[in-house]
């Protein structure tokens, strides 16, 4: 009889041994995936906060990019540490983001013009005006032209960062539950 209990614990402790890992497991991929998540809507953050910068290192540039140089600055933008200042430091890998940039930003236009919700398209406007356009615009001046309270400006540049990050990133800056 004892061998038989010793045998039932020791298949008990086995098993709750198992499951403890798996879990262990599965919460660290989890906390992984978080992480990658964080760094793309980083990084996308940083393209958008720098953009105004990158366009005017690169102002009357007309050098053309080698598709290996094209290649080289799409591999740095997948690292967890966007290096603004080795972007800054070559002009042809600036030009090379500033069209990326503003490509990701048409498409994302044309996306919120589509899909008939006003919330989307003064998301657009607003991404548009804080990060993009020549004239930058403050949180309180967008909230007040679109007649909105300055959180609802925030929470339109989170959700508009989101939606930019599964653009850049594809399906890695997506968040799966």
């Amino acid at each position: 009889m004892n061998q038989r209990l010793a045998e039932e614990v020791t298949k008990l402790s086995a098993e709750t041994a198992v499951k403890a890992a798996i879990e262990f497991l599965e919460k660290e991929k989890q906390k992984q995936q978080k992480e990658k998540r964080d760094w793309r809507l980083r990084n996308t953050k940083l393209l958008l906060k720098h953009y105004r910068s990158f366009v005017s290192h690169v102002e009357g540039a007309r050098d053309k990019v080698t598709a290996v140089e094209y290649a080289d600055v799409m591999t740095d933008l997948y690292s967890s540490e966007l290096a603004l200042e080795s972007i800054k430091r070559s002009r042809q890998r600036t030009i090379v983001m500033v069209k990326f940039v503003r490509k990701m930003i048409s498409v994302y236009q044309a996306m919120c013009e589509t899909s008939g919700l006003q919330e989307d398209l003064r998301r657009y406007n607003i991404i548009y005006e804080l990060y993009i356009s020549e004239k930058k615009q403050t949180v309180e001046e967008l909230a007040e032209f679109h007649n909105i309270e300055p959180r609802t400006v925030y929470n339109d540049v989170k959700n508009a960062v989101n939606t930019l990050s599964v653009l850049v990133f594809g399906v890695d800056g997506i968040e799966f539950n």
